[in-house]
């Protein structure tokens, strides 16, 4: 399972990362960036390569043909007794081969010893030579220019070969090897350049966009960073803290409606739920009891959602409530005696695990859970407290029909009920769940449904009071 676990995240961190290189408008601009420049480049440096070499070629041909006439005009003038030393910068191999192409008569220092550059078929009549020529007793091609001469010091219709290396620029492969490495260097360095320019132009939207997220999560009250670029991201914050100035407002107004209307409703319908009382305990024609005590289980129920209402509007505005420690098997304990049925559920309690929240809100997390557990367990219902490793685990578990994977997140939207829930209790108000989530969360905690043979297993994880402490977690914040 860990191997398949390790293999799953490797495959997640390559999908996120080409998704990031060719989804996110960085990635597309420096992909784009360097496609287009790679087509460029490809273009320039391929008529750079043609134009080097034809420069290099033409820089020998020149320098052998100067000179193959200077030695010409030497053996003409019978200077130097006919030897053949190049001057500095001259080609450095000399020949005079004889007419049918067969011996060289006479040879400079650099190539003493070898045979004609040129070969017999190549010669034969010819009376100049001017070409790059690759000779079995050279390890490289050389260009070589000559010219056939009718009289000389070595006999008629000789010819003087001068012969020069190629130089690096003009080797079939060095050059475009090197254009080649050039080309990958200035793509990277493109693509660099633009991944980091594109990026920094960016870098106030991700800090607007983490911002954002952080404020989704955590509340309204915060804004966005402001770049005072004077763009369009300027524009962009600007816009995105003026909605989120709106929809505080919204929400503050929301909030206040909620919590006035339920304040100014519990009155009223507390009055009327012992109005109801009153008249069920008066004697008198039987008929219509019935109506009474149905009007009476409808008081109630209104009663549980204005509360319910009412409690919601704190948790949205996270209105401080104190904080202490509380151990969670103690308040376990006094919840499940609390219970109309306590015989039907079975406990394991460690003792000694210690949360820092508030006490009242924490009764009414297991609360909801037993609730929730007694309306649709068949049997049995188990509620556990255990450490597990830095954080508290606390569960309630019941044996009935269970909640189906894909509706494991519904449960807690709020007013959501399931068709099961529906059946079991018309009278619910949906809110239960949510409630217990919200209050979990408060204080740094998580409530999910975790997978079980059967029924359904509510699992609230908060951090330890000593975990809080030790990383300077204060009551306050907790509370807030």
């Amino acid at each position: 399972m860990r191997l398949e676990e390790a293999a799953e995240k490797r495959r997640e961190r390559l999908h996120h990362g080409w998704s990031r290189l060719f989804m996110s408008v960085r990635g597309r601009a420096t992909v784009l960036t360097v496609a287009v420049s790679a087509v460029m480049l490809v273009l320039a440096l391929s008529l750079g390569t043609l134009l080097a070499r034809d420069w290099a070629e033409n820089t020998v041909a020149e320098n052998t043909e100067r000179t193959a006439e200077r030695v010409v005009v030497d053996l003409v003038e019978e200077r130097n007794g006919g030897a053949l030393v190049p001057a500095d910068g001259e080609a450095p191999m000399v020949q005079v081969v004889s007419r049918d192409g067969r011996r060289v008569l006479a040879a400079s220092e650099a190539i003493d010893g070898e045979p004609p550059l040129i070969g017999v078929a190549r010669l034969g009549r010819s009376i100049l030579i001017d070409g790059e020529v690759c000779p079995r007793s050279l390890d490289d091609c050389v260009w070589v220019f000559g010219l056939r001469m009718r009289t000389s010091p070595y006999g008629d219709g000789v010819f003087v070969l001068a012969g020069s290396p190629m130089p690096t620029l003009a080797n079939a492969w060095l050059l475009p090897l090197a254009m080649a490495l050039l080309l990958v260097a200035l793509l990277a360095l493109i693509g660099w350049w633009t991944w980091h320019t594109v990026g920094r132009a960016l870098e106030p939207v991700d800090r607007i966009s983490d911002e954002l997220a952080d404020i989704t999560e955590r509340g309204l009250g915060r804004r966005v960073p402001n770049p005072h670029t004077h763009g369009e991201i300027q524009r962009l914050a600007e816009t995105v803290n003026a909605t989120l100035e709106r929809l505080e407002d919204a929400r503050s107004r929301e909030r206040r409606f909620i919590s006035d209307a339920s304040h100014d409703l519990r009155n009223p319908i507390a009055g009327l739920h012992t109005r109801l009382e009153v008249a069920l305990d008066e004697p008198g024609d039987e008929h219509w009891r019935p109506m009474v005590r149905s009007a009476l289980r409808d008081t109630e129920r209104l009663n549980d959602v204005v509360v319910d209402l009412l409690e919601l509007s704190r948790l949205d505005s996270r209105a401080p409530l104190p904080v202490q420690e509380v151990d969670l098997a103690d308040l376990a304990r006094r919840e499940v005696d609390r219970r109309p049925d306590p015989e039907r559920i079975t406990t394991r309690l460690e003792p000694g695990v210690v949360v820092r929240a508030n006490p009242v809100r924490m009764s009414r997390v297991l609360g909801n859970l037993l609730s929730n557990a007694e309306r649709h367990a068949e049997s049995r219902i188990e509620v556990t407290v255990a450490r597990d490793g830095e954080r508290a685990r606390l569960e309630v578990a019941d044996d009935g029909a269970g909640v189906p994977p894909e509706s494991r997140e519904r449960v807690f939207e709020r007013f959501a009920r399931l068709s099961e829930s529906r059946r079991r209790d018309p009278q619910g108000t949906g809110l239960g769940l949510p409630i217990a989530r919200e209050i979990a969360e408060i204080y740094g905690g998580t409530l999910r449904l975790a997978d079980t043979p059967g029924g359904a297993r509510f699992v609230m994880s908060l951090p330890l009071a000593e975990t809080v402490d030790d990383r300077g977690g204060s009551a306050e914040g907790l509370g807030e």
